[in-house]
């Protein structure tokens, strides 16, 4: 009997342990989700299908567009979209609000047409916005060919610029507020609907606050989630991880153990120059691990302005990668 338990629980160990490398065709990125510096990863440049963690973009890109809120008729292509659903009919009409979060809770393909339709002017038009958008964000590695997921050989994207996805969105207090819901219900009349999330650490760790599920054949299963712990705040993707929750769990662990809030700049007075001073309103705090707080760096923008009192920027650097730029006063 023993024997038996020893081998249960050398068994649940495997299963929690989680590889440094990523196996070929996989990847994974962890990043500081208030400055999107990325702080472990592997593969995390390889460009892979990332299946519904594109509807990430899809929100993002529906609530920046300027689109009009409010009730929108279902199409007949988008209530027959393929894959996943929130069971959409033709003709019937529905709140852009709740179709957002079908799309996010539910990954609803169908929710995904909707709302591209509506704010593109037919998909190919809104897929275009979301390209414009990648580019614009600095994405290099990632193309998107339909607002869902479903898989096209061209629809890639990277472990890091998905977390990053996550970054952009998660600074959007619609976003936030959708992405973090664990259950939402919609009433139009006689029509009562009820959604989960399906992102499951959502319902299961208190660290956990928003997170996007998916998976296609093609790409496995791939998982984006956002921790926040003691003030730590982490991003973390993985793309064709069948082991994506233990995986997570893992890497959120071991990075919030290894890294720490550091205030790099305290809030205060300073001396820039012989007859210049500086106050800054508030710290500068950074994410970093032990070895990391000696290679930080400082640089204070002052404008070239005759004016007694300007605004200048504070610029803190990681081996000279700019992290964070912060306002300060300046007296002259």
């Amino acid at each position: 009997m023993r024997q038996a338990v020893a081998i249960v629980l050398f068994l649940s160990v495997l299963l929690v342990a989680v590889p440094k490398e990523a196996a070929s065709g996989s990847a994974w990125a962890v990043i500081d989700a208030d400055t999107g510096r990325l702080l472990d990863g592997s593969n995390e440049n390889l460009q892979l299908p990332i299946a519904s963690l594109t509807k990430i973009w899809t929100a993002l890109t529906f609530i920046e567009s300027g689109a009009s809120e409010g009730e929108i008729r279902i199409s007949p292509e988008a209530a027959s979209a393929e894959g996943s659903s929130i069971y959409l009919e033709q003709g019937k009409k529905m709140d852009t609000d709740a179709l957002l979060y079908g799309l996010m809770l539910r990954s609803g393909n169908d929710a995904a047409y909707a709302l591209a339709e509506h704010a593109g002017g037919s998909v190919d038009g809104f897929v275009e916005l979301m390209n414009r958008k990648a580019q614009l964000y600095g994405f290099e590695r990632t193309t998107f060919m339909n607002p869902s997921g479903l898989h096209d050989d061209r629809h890639l994207s990277t472990a890091y610029e998905t977390a990053l996805m996550l970054y952009f969105a998660m600074k959007n207090e619609k976003f936030h507020k959708i992405a973090s819901t664990e259950n939402f219900v919609y009433r139009k009349g006689d029509e009562v609907r009820s959604w989960r999330n399906k992102h499951r650490m959502i319902h299961t760790n208190d660290f956990v606050i928003a997170g996007k599920t998916g998976f296609t054949k093609a790409a496995g299963r791939t998982l984006a989630t956002y921790f926040e712990k003691d003030g730590k705040k982490l991003i973390i993707v993985t793309l064709n991880d069948g082991n994506d929750w233990n995986t997570h769990e893992y890497l959120a662990n071991e990075t919030f153990k290894k890294y720490e809030n550091v205030t790099v700049a305290k809030k205060g007075k300073y001396r820039i120059l012989p007859g210049v001073n500086g106050e800054l309103k508030k710290p500068i705090v950074l994410l970093l691990n032990e070895e990391e707080v000696e290679r930080v760096s400082h640089v204070v923008y002052i404008p070239r302005k005759d004016d007694k009192k300007v605004k200048g920027t504070w610029t803190v650097s990681l081996d000279n990668e700019l992290l964070i730029t912060a306002e300060i006063d300046i007296h002259k």
